[in-house]
């Protein structure tokens, strides 16, 4: 009997990336952000409403719209000081998912609660529908086949947007593409300061991405390495213009590490965050802005709350009741 059950092969550990992508709530614990930015989780999230005053979410099925009560107020605060500068309101991408955590697609970070992606698409007036909003897709703007900016698409806002967001202490990163970057160290005059938060990387010409640093109380998160002095303008960004950067990978290629990260891989926070109850519905972790205004057409309603982070930490965890499936 014993060598027949040795036979058996032992089951494979689940992929952590389904445990967490098929949490549809966050865990009713108070905040914090355990790990590192592609290998972590969030707990006590609270998500940003699909529509605000000056933003609309994209992409509302994927269910990325959470992240650490730091960052959701940062980009509402965005929202709002970017319309003071011209920018007409932003169209927000992915930020995390309930409880962070490797994804089943896409990036590689964005797993504690501290990154957000917001598209160089200025928000149109009109409110776009669901179904717009999986199929609407942000324009590049670079010169098709260049690394280059496309002066045709590129405006004075789009600079001041992304001093706006590099203005705030809390923003420690701004992930734009090399083309983007070299724009603004061409162009921007007077205090150059706030470029070296602007950090150049592969992609990101659709959108930005703005990282924050580790929350105060977190003390599971791992910091990130401050950037480099200076505005970055130097020797580091033309080694971006080289033919080095572009080469294509040489060998077997290894899978994403989303692909193969189990739960072993993470911290062990993660376990119970995984593990905790979710609070009664999205509505009460959700922020909506100062007035607040519909939702997206066919999504759910959203109820306005003052600080939906203080009414997560006021859930019992006795008393919090396991939701129903979130409806699509």
């Amino acid at each position: 009997m014993l060598a027949l059950a040795s036979a058996v092969p032992a089951k494979a550990e689940q992929l952590a990336k389904d445990l967490f992508g098929a949490k549809k709530l966050p865990a009713a614990t108070p905040p914090a952000s355990y790990g590192f930015y592609s290998k972590g989780c969030l707990a006590g999230g609270i998500a940003i409403a699909a529509d605000g005053p000056h933003w609309q979410a994209m992409r509302l099925s994927r269910n990325r719209r959470w992240g650490h009560p730091d960052l959701i107020r940062l980009i509402e605060r965005l929202s709002r000081e970017a319309v003071q500068d011209g920018w007409p309101g932003l169209l927000i991408g992915d930020i995390s998912q309930p409880r962070g955590g490797p994804m089943v697609t896409g990036h590689a970070s964005h797993q504690i609660g501290l990154d957000a992606d917001i598209w160089f698409t200025p928000m149109p007036p009109e409110r776009l529908s669901v179904a717009e909003r999986e199929r609407v897709s942000a324009v590049s703007l670079l010169k098709e086949g260049t690394l280059y900016v496309d002066d045709r698409k590129w405006t004075p806002a789009h600079a001041a947007l992304l001093r706006r967001a590099a203005s705030y202490p809390e923003v420690q990163r701004i992930f734009v593409h090399p083309g983007i970057k070299k724009k603004l160290c061409d162009t921007v005059t007077g205090n150059r300061s706030w470029l070296g938060k602007i950090r150049p990387y592969w992609g990101h010409h659709y959108h930005f991405h703005i990282r924050i640093a580790c929350p105060k109380g977190s003390t599971g998160c791992t910091p990130q390495a401050a950037p480099p002095r200076g505005d970055g303008c130097d020797d580091s960004l033309a080694w971006w213009f080289t033919e080095e950067p572009w080469k294509p990978a040489e060998g077997p290629q290894k899978p994403p590490a989303r692909d193969v990260m189990t739960m072993a891989a993470l911290p062990k926070a993660c376990q119970a965050v995984l593990a905790a109850p979710a609070p009664p519905s999205e509505a009460v972790v959700t922020l909506t802005g100062q007035g607040g205004v519909a939702a997206a057409s066919a999504a759910p309603a959203l109820v306005e709350t003052a600080d939906p982070a203080s009414l997560l930490l006021s859930l019992q965890p006795a008393d919090v009741p396991r939701p129903t499936p979130r409806p699509y």
